[in-house]
């Protein structure tokens, strides 16, 4: 039996007090008052010691929606369009060119995953491109990837399959997507607001992902158009065919275009279809608005709706310094940070839609700072979540079932005058 102690640390709901944690075999068995004791040390049967010095104990963080196929290509891959189109053009640019390589994308992702790991995620849902003219290669170089991670974090893989997918000119994206659920993706995904057929593309995924037996995860209406409203449809195919698997729909732009009433007609729609939505702030503020100088919208989904209808929403970082977004720093907390000044959040629940909302989109079991729960936990050194949020410090300790497997400390100095 493996026993870890994670001591001194301070909690969310009790931050005057000082608390030791009890880990067994990966699962919080007991939390105690804190007593001092040796920091960082080995002791005998097998149990490790971990002094928090006082940080705030929360669960880990996760991310529901990356490109790690893409990921920090900006330099390789400019978009000096700046907009959504230019940056599908620039990316199918540079692969017809031969610059996407599989082992460039093996160690680009392993260096995406780093930095995803290292701010405190244990969880991540990348989506990889699924295309006629590179067949299952993403999806074969992030299961490479992977590997380098065996033990550290839970990843899943979507297929974002091309358009078109359907009739005579889609046969060699099926057959992509076919080898690509061959060599192991966990999601069907796609973009059924972009496809010419876009119920097309809802039915064929959802009949793949049941024959499969696995989840659905769509980029929908990422577009500030508010005739397109493609969300509405593919929360009544969910219904309609009872699919019982877990469904998300990312992005989901144009809902926030919507009068009240339709939102909240959608809203119930999606409630009912047990369906996740995941705004993803970063890249929608990149990408959309540029051609609307004048109140230039946010590109959000209608957050508040959703919530109202007791809709599960969880947020992401989506791209990360490449064509799609230029910058990104792979922290949730910047993505919560986000949800708070352009999404209206309060910080405890942005905290929630980077953590334990993400993992209920993800069908992982939940996690919290209590006897019984999994010890996928991150040690910050800050005041509270709100401070944690604010300030994002980079003294962290990532723990995954108990064990260490990331840790970064801060370290500043101002020179003042004497």
């Amino acid at each position: 039996m493996t026993t870890v102690t994670l001591a001194n640390a301070r909690l969310v709901d009790r931050s005057d007090e000082l608390f030791d944690l009890t880990i067994v075999d990966g699962a919080i068995a007991e939390v105690s008052p804190y007593v001092a004791t040796v920091p960082d040390s080995d002791h005998a049967d097998d149990s490790v010691v971990h002094d928090l010095a006082g940080w705030l104990l929360v669960p880990s963080l996760a991310e529901p929606h990356a490109h790690l196929d893409k990921a920090l290509t900006a330099e390789l891959v400019p978009n000096p369009r700046g907009d959504l189109i230019g940056a599908i053009e620039a990316w199918h640019g540079a692969a017809a060119a031969g610059l996407i390589t599989h082992d460039g994308m093996v160690e680009r992702a392993i260096a995406a995953i780093d930095k995803l790991l290292v701010h405190g995620v244990t969880a991540v849902r990348t989506h990889v491109n699924v295309l006629e003219s590179t067949g299952a290669a993403a999806v074969l170089a992030l299961r490479e990837a992977a590997r380098a991670f065996e033990g550290l974090l839970d990843l899943q893989i979507v297929g974002l399959v091309g358009f078109p997918i359907t009739g005579p000119n889609g046969a060699g994206t099926r057959a992509a997507l076919a080898a690509s659920l061959e060599a192991g993706l966990d999601l069907v995904g796609g973009c059924p607001h972009l496809d010419p057929d876009g119920l097309g593309l809802i039915d064929l995924a959802l009949t793949a992902a049941t024959e499969a037996g696995i989840g659905i995860d769509f980029h929908v209406d990422e577009v500030l158009d508010p005739g397109v409203l493609t969300l509405r449809d593919f929360a009544k195919s969910v219904i309609d065919t009872g699919f019982e698997h877990p469904v998300t729909a990312s992005h989901c732009v144009s809902l926030g275009l919507q009068q009240p009433d339709v939102q909240a007609e959608v809203a119930s729609l999606v409630a009912e279809a047990n369906m996740s939505i995941v705004p993803l702030p970063q890249t929608n503020l990149f990408l959309q608005g540029r051609e609307q100088p004048t109140a230039t919208p946010r590109a959000l989904t209608a957050v508040a709706a959703l919530q109202e209808a007791g809709v599960n929403v969880a947020a992401g970082g989506d791209n990360v310094q490449d064509p799609f977004n230029l910058v990104g720093r792979s922290d949730p907390l910047e993505t919560a940070a986000l949800m708070v000044m352009a999404g209206h959040q309060l910080p405890d629940e942005a905290f929630a839609m980077v953590s334990a909302n993400v993992r209920t989109a993800l069908g992982l079991p939940a996690v919290s700072v209590e006897v019984g729960s999994p010890a996928d936990l991150l040690a910050i050194d800050a005041p509270s979540v709100r401070g944690a949020i604010a300030d994002a410090p980079m003294s962290r300790r990532v723990f995954r079932a108990g064990t260490l497997v990331a840790s970064s400390d801060e370290i500043s100095h101002v020179n003042r005058p004497t």
